[in-house]
């Protein structure tokens, strides 16, 4: 086994997973590097959230933030290595002699592959009321940080978003059409259209605090 195929988020360090990032391998590749963005995007989530002292109206939000945070950053993780592995599937298809047998491994792996995407999606948006809610009631000394923690989650938004449309499309090398596709896909194709909405809230969200978040930059302050 080759040292990057023994890459994963759990066990390497984060020098030695950006260099396996950086192979021409795809494993890891954009699908787990926007899990992993996820996973700082809910590391940032808890560390404002530990950092706000609630009053007694918002201390069950804010726990139940804390706690959301953590298991989503376990789970992002683990998706990461997942999406990892499910890259290796869609690399081997690809490689299968033509025929029909090509085919059925070009199918099976897009739709794991988007399956994964769109897991990953679904975690990252329900993230993104948490960070909308530490915009409004969070320390507001780190409110740099909830910004800092919208980028990352709109890079794992976009990256769930984009990898799943582009798996979807890739059954079309087995023969099907977009329509064909979006019948028999109902689920994975209509969340692409919720990860779309999803972007733009998370920019709606971050617009709305930007003039608190950076003061000094003139764009913010007209």
């Amino acid at each position: 086994m080759s040292e990057t195929e023994e890459i994963t988020t759990h066990r390497s360090t984060v020098a030695k997973w950006t260099h396996g990032l950086s192979q021409a391998t795809g494993s890891p590749g954009g699908g787990a590097g926007a899990g992993v963005m996820l996973a700082i995007a809910a590391s940032l989530t808890s560390m404002v959230a530990g950092y706000t002292e609630p009053d007694a109206q918002r201390a069950d939000r804010l726990s139940a933030i804390l706690a959301q945070a953590k298991d989503r950053r376990e789970t992002a993780l683990q998706l990461a290595d997942d999406d990892a592995t499910a890259s290796q599937a869609f690399g081997a298809a690809f490689k299968v002699d033509p025929g029909p047998e090509r085919e059925e491994a070009i199918r099976e792996a897009a739709i794991g592959a988007a399956q994964s995407s769109a897991e990953l999606g679904d975690h990252a948006v329900s993230a993104i009321e948490d960070l909308a809610w530490l915009a409004e009631h969070g320390k507001r000394a780190l409110i740099a940080d909830v910004v800092v923690a919208f980028g990352a989650l709109r890079a794992a938004v976009a990256g769930a978003r984009t990898n799943a449309s582009f798996d979807l499309a890739t059954l079309k090398s087995s023969g099907s059409t977009l329509e064909q596709i979006q019948a028999s896909h109902p689920r994975l194709w209509a969340s692409v259209q919720t990860l779309t909405a999803a972007i733009e809230r998370i920019d709606a969200c971050t617009a709305s605090i930007d003039d608190r978040a950076a003061p000094t930059d003139p764009a913010g302050t007209s």
